[in-house]
């Protein structure tokens, strides 16, 4: 392929501006109707017999004019579909019979022709107004269109016409790869300098790169265009390999690092360059400047300066968890953190209490998945802020119900083993509860079992410290930890939680139905109580009650709810 002949980036636009023609079969297809209207046209107006049509008799002749104007379609069709090859072709078609209606008409003085004649001259008439006029139309179309994918500054293609491109490119399947281009510091020249010089120094930037793609120096076909503001966006394809595309970057980087005069100033650029290849990173379009967005955040966020990176899962990644914590930050100072109730049950179906859940929302009002949030709160750090914010509401909630309905329940709140062993622990604690006219022991905190691991001494000192203020304290998640059953004999702990991976497989193992029953049995022994969450079908319900479970948690009684349901929920019962 030649290269430079296919690096043109205005014939590039204007391609992707024109609207197709109709295809060369429809050409021919017109061609052939109309060769054999006017065979028939003239076959007819000579013709002297006569043919039945339902019962009636009709001349031959009589079809001349709905042939002839058969043929006239198919003109105003060519002219339509084919604009100047149409017009073209039409013109000479028509042209060429007015030697023989001439002949026929004024040398042989066959006067029935003459209705031919003038309806030949009307129809190059109105083809031909039809031709400028819809010509017009067109030249204002494409104005309108050019306007739409050119950057009025620099004159470069936009973001919609980079999208047109790729759209293209993806129906043809061929590879390519998309570069997202971020100036650094540029702000600083519209500071100092004015947005007068800015815009110079954009429109210079412009016109090297666009100068670099149409030499077809890079050895790939390349397409620049300005995104927005100082970000530029630059289309690789016809590449061999990794090595192409990073060559041809850095022949971009290379040209905008030259030095820049403006009004007797001389100015340095530097860029970032994040890319992503189609179809090896993503087939969606949209995605592409997702990824290619992400790598340059990533490039700026952790440096600047001038370097080129291509996208990986691992970016995405942590541009997702950046995300996640730029939402916790903002709904922990705008007080948004919100909480759901789960109900606990006994096996007669009587209410025990509520697990409090933390809930959070995006912008949208769609919730978060805590799958999502709670990882990233406990890695940045922000996972005890959620704790106590959640065990504050979830006390005020239980504050309120039991003022109003005298209620007796148990609210059980999820502590992280950090928060847990910071030493003002148990200062946040008990200040919520001195706010609350709240009794410690319907208060029960979750911990996981995975707490004995690293400091088993400073573990239970913590925790007689919670049990000393009369706050009842779970095992949560046991069965999937480390800790041994010595720890666990020394654990001052009032009730274990099966985890839910357990209960999955009870109706349908019966070797995870006796690992259940065994976890139970050693609760029991232990003088603890016994909860099993996650249960889901009335069947895991008759399993638990048979091995002796004393709770159950999950869908099959009641799913989280909002604390208005909760509220409703123990005011029915009567607890």
């Amino acid at each position: 392929m030649d290269k430079k002949g296919n690096n043109n980036i205005d014939k590039t636009l204007t391609k992707l501006s024109l609207n197709k023609e109709a295809p060369k079969s429809a050409f021919i297809l017109l061609m052939l109707i109309y060769g054999i209207s006017i065979f028939l046209t003239m076959r007819t107006s000579t013709a002297h017999g006569f043919v039945s049509i339902g019962g009636n008799i009709i001349s031959y002749s009589a079809f001349t004019g709905m042939f002839s104007m058969l043929g006239n379609i198919c003109i105003i069709c060519l002219v339509m579909l084919f604009r100047r090859m149409g017009y073209i072709v039409s013109m000479t078609l028509l042209l060429m019979q007015f030697p023989m209606m001439v002949v026929n008409v004024f040398l042989r003085g066959n006067l029935s022709a003459i209705s031919g004649f003038f309806s030949n001259i009307l129809i190059i008439g109105a083809i031909s107004i039809l031709y400028f006029s819809y010509r017009n139309v067109l030249r204002y179309q494409q104005s309108i269109r050019e306007q739409a994918v050119t950057d009025r500054l620099t004159g470069l293609p936009n973001r919609f016409a980079c999208s047109e491109l790729m759209t293209d490119l993806q129906r043809r399947s061929e590879r390519f790869a998309l570069v997202s281009i971020d100036l650094n510091n540029f702000k600083s020249i519209n500071d100092t300098m004015g947005h007068d010089t800015g815009d110079e120094v954009l429109k210079e930037t412009a016109r090297r790169w666009k100068e670099l793609a149409n030499s077809g120096d890079t050895g790939t076909v390349d397409f620049i265009a300005r995104n927005t503001g100082d970000e530029y966006l630059l289309i690789i394809s016809n590449y061999d390999s990794l090595g192409d595309i990073e060559k041809t970057i850095n022949a971009y980087k290379t040209e905008l690092e030259k030095k820049i005069t403006i009004d007797n100033c001389d100015y340095y650029l530097t860029a970032c360059f994040g890319y992503t290849m189609f179809p090896e990173d993503t087939d969606i379009i949209e995605n592409l400047y997702l990824y290619a967005d992400a790598v340059l955040h990533k490039l700026k966020k952790n440096s600047g300066g001038s370097r080129i990176l291509r996208f990986s899962q691992d970016i995405l990644n942590a541009e997702h968890t950046l995300e996640i914590e730029r939402k916790i930050r903002t709904a922990l100072n705008d007080n948004k953190i919100l909480f759901h109730l789960q109900p606990q049950y006994d096996m007669n179906h009587k209410l025990r209490g509520f697990e409090a859940l933390a809930r959070m929302k995006n912008d949208d009002g769609s919730y978060i998945s805590p799958a999502d949030f709670i990882p990233i709160a406990e890695k940045t750090g922000l996972v005890d802020r959620i704790d106590m914010r959640v065990f504050e509401l979830a006390v005020d909630f239980m504050d309120k119900v039991s003022g109003e309905t005298n209620a007796d329940f148990i609210l059980s709140v999820n502590v992280s083993v950090k928060h847990l062993m910071k030493n003002n622990f148990i200062d946040e604690i008990r200040s919520i509860m001195d706010s609350h006219n709240v009794s410690p022991e319907r208060i029960e905190i979750e911990i996981t079992e995975s707490i004995m691991i690293d400091s088993a001494e400073k573990a239970l000192q913590r925790i007689d410290e919670i049990k000393a203020m009369g706050i009842k304290v779970a095992i949560d998640d046991f069965g999937t930890g480390y800790s041994s059953l010595s720890y666990l004999n020394n654990f001052p702990s009032d009730l274990l939680k099966i985890d839910k991976s357990f209960i999955d497989q009870v109706n349908y193992s019966e070797s995870s139905k006796q690992y259940v029953a065994m976890i139970i049995s050693i609760g029991h022994i232990l003088d603890l109580k016994v909860i099993s969450e996650g249960v889901e079908s009335a069947d895991q319900i008759d399993i638990l009650k048979d091995i002796g479970c004393d709770y159950i948690q999950g869908y099959v009684w009641g799913r989280p709810m909002p604390p208005e349901e909760a509220g409703t929920l123990v005011r029915s019962t009567g607890k």
